[in-house]
């Protein structure tokens, strides 16, 4: 049924799909106090506009998950070349806050769209041991599509090119993923007879899926809150930005691809607990360095965040098999829709903290950094509930 297919062309497309998805992070993170200062806005108005970024992409995932069988991934990924285009367009030629808020949810519904699509996509292609070693492989671009769009912002902005001239920069791999998949033939999906969405919806009901489900909120702000809004918090901090966002990035990439490994050691329950410790070290380290002793602090970070996706992921699947593919998209889902929902939070603590230190005397950036600071305190919340929850989790799952 699937012989004849160019996989490798597929795989490539799915790789460059999840790149656009990368850069349209790493970038629109770098161009975030470009676009508070030309459109005037306060940092919650920036947060309800990274909130839309969140707020598409589980969206479309999960619809997507849904559809799959009778949709296709071919179609989904056309959705996708169609959103990303017109986010990435409204985005370049928006003439305001609500413009803004509109190409950010374009953007995100194309985002999830090639979540939805490219995981199973190759599932279906590969099979075994090369199956798990191309879905690595896959989701090693994400860390490794922001480094390299982390890099291109900072480049360019130490240039002197405006934001319009980055948001263009994303629409090279958008072109080059249609282009990939452009009159291929996609391989058919696969049809899991096993279990039906109804034992999925049940299987849901799990208090271990429960469990993992309210986890992944946690994890999921843990990582993308500070990667986010890098560009503000760190801006006055004496490290450069951008260069801590590429560092995280590409330690991310790093240790996913060893993290076979550390997961064996470990167990998941392990290092998802090893993880929460990490990242809370790592963002009060944030909250009180500046200078060089930033990319220390980023070290820590980075080795924190970086096994919370995949695994969370994995112990959803492993605990509980029974809620299948929809499990792990909904399971996804929730994480994408909690840093959705907590990215205007984070704004007005952004504008709260500026408030309070303005009144102490401080300004300039010496202001800025004193806000920044003040607000990584409050971000390590996130972390710190987790290191309890998982505290939890390891000994409730120790003899499972």
């Amino acid at each position: 049924m699937n012989e004849n297919i160019n996989k490798s062309a597929l795989f490539n497309g799915s790789c460059f799909a999840v790149i656009t998805t990368a850069f349209t992070f790493s970038i629109r993170a770098g161009i975030l106090p470009q676009l508070g200062a030309q459109f005037n806005l306060t940092a919650e108005q920036l947060g309800f506009i990274n909130s839309m970024f969140f707020l598409g992409f589980p969206i479309s995932m999960i619809i997507g998950g849904l559809v799959y069988h009778t949709f296709g991934p071919k179609n989904i990924m056309k959705a996708a070349f169609v959103a990303h285009t017109i986010g990435i367009l409204l985005t370049i030629y928006a003439g305001g806050y609500v413009g803004l808020l509109v190409s950010t949810l374009f953007i995100g519904f194309g985002n999830g769209c090639t979540e939805a699509a490219c995981n199973p996509l190759i599932a279906d292609a590969y099979a075994g041991p090369k199956m798990n070693k191309m879905l690595s492989r896959f989701h090693m671009w994400f860390p490794g599509g922001i480094l390299i769009g982390a890099l291109i912002s900072k480049f360019m902005t130490d240039n002197g090119m405006g934001w319009q001239a980055q948001m263009w920069v994303t629409m090279i791999p958008t072109v080059i993923y249609a282009a990939l998949f452009y009159g291929k033939k996609f391989v058919e999906p696969r049809e899991d007879g096993s279990t039906s969405i109804a034992e999925n919806l049940k299987a849901m009901l799990n208090p271990v899926f429960i469990f993992l489900f309210i986890c992944m909120a946690l994890t999921a702000i843990t990582e993308f809150g500070p990667n986010q809004w890098v560009s503000v918090i760190m801006s006055n901090s004496g490290a450069s930005p951008m260069l801590i966002l590429a560092l995280t990035s590409g330690l991310m990439a790093v240790g996913r691809f060893f993290a076979g490994p550390v997961v064996h050691s470990l167990g998941q329950t392990g290092v998802l607990l090893m993880s929460a410790i990490l990242a809370a070290i790592g963002i009060y380290m944030f909250s009180v360095v500046t200078g060089p002793l930033a990319y220390v602090a980023t070290v820590i970070f980075a080795l924190g965040v970086c096994y919370f996706w995949p695994v969370m992921i994995g112990a959803v699947a492993q605990r509980v098999p029974l809620s299948g593919a929809l499990g792990m998209s909904i399971v996804g889902g929730v994480g994408m829709f909690s840093t959705a929902i907590f990215q205007p939070f984070i704004g007005s603590w952004i504008d709260s903290a500026r408030a309070e230190n303005v009144a102490l005397g401080l300004k300039g950036g010496a202001l800025e950094l004193a806000a920044g600071q003040d607000t990584l305190v409050k971000m390590i919340a996130f972390p710190g509930i987790l290191v309890v929850l998982f505290i939890i989790f390891f000994f409730w799952q120790k003899n499972v």
